[in-house]
């Protein structure tokens, strides 16, 4: 799943379901389609499986504190034979998603310590149009954006 994510800076939360949590990214610019682009991720804490139906405002004074629309989600599965923990440690995963919106193969690549780089494989699941402007991309879920969501929390 990826989540749109306006709290102190903008930025898209990458989420991959393993070993019973939500292995976490932050992607500052969003993922992207295009193969040509490479996109930091910044890995997070593993966030609870409930985390994945969240969709909101969190509070004020709270960690992560601003408005979150689910932007997609869908399934996902690990190119190589090792776990994903064994991959993540030796700083590469190949996968393929298949989502609402991202599909094809991907891969995260560690390139410095606590670094991480997100790119898109060059394939059928390809678009040179990369990234959607997060302030106006939807939901996959209800189809409303970061400022209608905000406003039904307000």
């Amino acid at each position: 799943m990826v989540q749109i994510h306006d709290a102190s800076s903008m930025h898209f939360d990458f989420r991959l379901e393993a070993e019973g949590v939500l292995k976490s990214w932050a992607v500052p610019k969003g993922p992207s389609t295009d193969p040509q682009d490479k996109r930091l991720a910044m890995p997070t804490e593993d966030h609870p499986l409930a985390y994945r139906d969240f969709e909101g405002t969190i509070a004020e004074g709270e960690y992560g504190a601003g408005t979150v629309i689910i932007w997609d989600e869908g399934t996902w599965r690990q190119e190589r034979g090792r776990s994903v923990t064994e991959a993540l440690e030796r700083g590469h995963l190949s996968f393929r998603l298949d989502g609402r919106k991202l599909r094809g193969g991907f891969a995260l690549t560690r390139f410095r310590a606590g670094a991480w780089l997100l790119v898109k494989r060059d394939d059928t699941g390809a678009d040179p149009r990369g990234t959607p402007d997060p302030k106006r991309a939807r939901s996959a879920r209800t189809g409303r954006t970061l400022r209608q969501t905000a406003a039904d929390a307000g």
